[in-house]
């Protein structure tokens, strides 16, 4: 068994060998502590049938991990530099591909096409640079990916709003969103003693795993997306004046609004973060009707 990549003392040998000099603009953080990385690929429960997706290897502390326990790993690497090092410390390894590309930019549909094609189930396990962790998440689960889910280490207060329930100060669009697709669930809290260099902030895991069916069923999901985001504009007010104030023509609408609500058995004296998905659901279908008659 080769010796693991994330240990402090493997870790200094590997960016001294390539002077390696850490990007901020990156979000570069690699993790020191093999056995966190063993929990993060437990969460995943992979198999010898699994094919992984990974985002940011970095120098392939988790990748290698992931290697062991899974048929395949197509890792996306943005930052070339880390190419030649990710080919010397995951040498021993058969079965990883890296992609040099942002995944925001990526086909990651053809990817899987192409080389996880062999694979019975697909899973995205990674350590997410933190300035674009929403959008990554967001991208790969509106591009409706074969995948059964996602186990991915973000800043805690980010898997904290994904996961949160209605009612709390976590809860808002973006718990909405995520949860629209999968249960959600954080699984690990990971201190920023951790890491090299040590974030400003500690870390959650978080596992997402896809629903077969969304959460709700509506008619237009762009539509339902806004009246969610609506809805939260300004979490202080009541959700009739958010609506009034955040929806294309709201104030000229106000009656329509308040029809809606008064169908949704919603009052509108409410603030969005105490509706669930289902009351959302059923308040943008009411809205829909109003809204897409005078489209």
């Amino acid at each position: 068994m080769y010796k693991d990549i994330a240990t402090p003392t493997r870790t200094k040998e590997i960016l001294a060998k390539y002077g390696f000099s850490f990007k901020k603009s990156l979000g570069q953080n690699f993790l020191i502590e093999p056995n966190i990385l063993h929990r993060i690929v437990d969460f995943a429960q992979l198999s010898e049938r699994t094919g992984v997706i990974e985002i940011g290897p970095g120098i392939g502390a988790l990748t290698e991990q992931l290697a062991r326990r899974a048929k395949k790993v197509i890792a996306f690497e943005i930052d070339q530099r880390l190419l030649p090092i990710l080919a010397d410390t995951l040498s021993p390894y058969s079965n990883v591909s890296i992609i040099h590309q942002d995944i925001l930019k990526a086909d990651v549909q053809q990817v899987i096409s192409e080389q996880l094609a062999d694979v019975e189930d697909i899973m995205v396990v990674a350590n997410l640079p933190y300035y674009v962790t929403t959008p990554i998440i967001m991208k790969l689960l509106t591009d409706r990916l074969p995948i059964r889910g996602m186990v991915v280490m973000l800043q805690k207060e980010v898997a904290e709003r994904m996961a949160a329930k209605p009612g709390t100060k976590d809860y808002g669009s973006l718990t909405i969103a995520v949860q629209y697709y999968t249960h959600a669930e954080t699984v690990m809290h990971v201190p920023r003693t951790v890491f090299v260099p040590k974030p400003n902030v500690d870390s959650a895991v978080i596992r997402l795993l896809k629903r077969e069916q969304p959460a709700v069923a509506v008619s237009n999901e762009d539509f339902f997306f806004t009246v969610v985001r609506a809805s939260f504009g300004q979490r202080r007010k009541t959700i009739l004046n958010n609506l009034m104030s955040h929806l294309p023509n709201g104030k000229q609408k106000k009656e329509q609004i308040e029809k809606a609500l008064e169908g949704a058995h919603i009052d509108p004296k409410r603030r969005g973060e105490t509706l669930t998905i289902a009351e959302f659901a059923i308040l943008s279908e009411r809205l829909y009707d109003f809204f897409s008659q005078e489209a």
